[in-house]
């Protein structure tokens, strides 16, 4: 009993600790490395091309000998067993003891095991452009999810400013109330002002809970983790014109390129199915030794052969296979050209999104600094009494709107960067 409250001691005891450790700082950099080590999407993504790099190497194989060791035990039971059905030459109907190697190397099949390895280097190289693709919809997710978290942040700070500045509004125009400078109906205005900036610092307080929720999935992190966000960018330089953007996206965005080494390997895969129509012509050889020693065989056999193999009749299977891996071949053609218009109206969506970020963000900083120096103004007039508490909270509300624009069209400006570089596979 006593030993069982010094372990649950220790284990409150560790918790503590545990709770009084400062949160971790964390940067965009290290939340998108994080993001890489731990979401299984990658993960899943990286198994692919390891797979197709074994199904590259089985492919492969057919260009190497294959030898297969065979141990036999037969009793015939009866010597006319010898006049049994079966094969021209069936050797099943002697008594023996014997044991063999045979060997077999391909000399030449026309093309088809060479078109199918070049398929199955294209499947490789498709697999790997799929684990990009994976690696930058993972960085864009972190990095996307990691500014609208220190936007929900920003959001935050001002709606606390907010309510600051409101709070001391009400102590101020309480306190000229009791001296009769100001009237109730002031004072009742100051508060409504500050329980909405009350209801706007609860709404941000969710609102940065769910964005840092969000940050931790987008990380991979299954239990909650404390971070202190680092803003360590800078707003980035604006978009550069479209054409060059298109081509840079048609030539390196890796779902793109997954697309064209799929095309590749259905058109090797067409070549292969072609070929199959033709003969193939293998090296063949057996050698071994029998222990029963038996009167009828030899006690050692060796042989060696070229074997030719020509396909005659298969019902249909063979030509039907060729129009099907052709048909699947025009197919990955058409999903290709599908995926690269798709592309090129993504980049350019992204690039007018950006740009009206920019615009934005211009606007939003003039009307920040007009909305502030209308409060000042405001303020000046409601303390020399030539105005009405209306008109200061008309103010107030103004620039608080503009404040919240601004941090809102700061990050939006940095999220839609962030989108216009993953439409190119330019987001690192």
């Amino acid at each position: 009993m006593r030993r069982s409250a010094c372990l649950l001691m220790a284990a409150l005891g560790a918790a503590a600790c545990a709770a009084d450790e400062p949160p971790q700082a964390l940067t965009v950099e290290q939340a998108k490395a994080e993001a890489l080590r731990n979401h299984p999407a990658y993960a899943a993504a990286q198994l692919r091309a390891l797979l197709a790099k074994e199904s590259l190497k089985e492919t492969q194989s057919a260009f190497f000998p294959s030898a297969t060791g065979y141990v036999n035990a037969v009793d015939a039971g009866r010597e006319d067993t010898q006049i049994m059905a079966g094969a021209i030459n069936n050797s099943t109907v002697y008594d023996r003891v014997a044991e063999g190697v045979s060997v077999s190397q391909l000399i030449t099949d026309f093309g088809r095991t060479s078109s199918l390895s070049s398929g199955a280097k294209s499947q490789v190289r498709a697999a790997v452009e799929g684990a990009e693709a994976s690696r930058e919809q993972v960085l864009l997710n972190a990095e996307a999810n990691y500014l609208a978290a220190l936007q929900a942040q920003a959001v935050l700070k001002v709606a606390r400013e907010t309510l600051d500045a409101r709070q001391l509004l009400v102590d101020q125009v309480s306190a000229l109330a009791k001296n009769q400078l100001k009237s109730g109906l002031d004072v009742s205005f100051a508060q409504v002002s500050q329980e909405e900036a009350e209801l706007l610092v609860q709404k941000s307080e969710g609102d940065v809970e769910g964005a840092m929720a969000s940050l931790g999935a987008a990380m991979g992190l299954r239990t909650p983790q404390a971070f202190v966000l680092v803003d360590d960018s800078r707003t980035p330089d604006g978009p550069g014109d479209e054409g060059p953007l298109v081509d840079l996206a048609l030539r390196q965005r890796p779902d793109l390129l997954n697309l064209q080494y799929q095309r590749d390997a259905a058109q090797s895969v067409a070549a292969a199915d072609r070929d199959a129509n033709y003969p193939t012509l293998a090296a063949v050889g057996v050698i071994g030794n029998s222990f029963s020693h038996d009167a009828h065989l030899p006690d050692d056999y060796a042989a060696a052969g070229l074997q030719l193999s020509v396909p005659l009749f298969a019902g249909g299977a063979i030509v039907a296979r060729e129009h099907e891996s052709a048909i699947r071949a025009r197919v990955a053609d058409e999903a290709l050209r599908e995926a690269e218009d798709n592309a090129v109206r993504d980049v350019r969506l992204a690039l007018v999104a950006a740009r009206t970020a920019f615009k934005r963000l211009s606007t939003t900083r003039k009307l920040l600094s007009h909305a502030s120096e209308a409060l000042e103004l405001a303020r000046a007039r409601y303390k020399a009494g030539s105005s009405s508490i209306v008109e200061l909270s008309d103010a107030q509300l103004n620039q608080t709107f503009a404040a919240i624009a601004l941090a809102n069209a700061e990050y939006d400006t940095r999220v839609q960067m962030a989108v216009l570089n993953f439409q190119v596979g330019s987001i690192h």
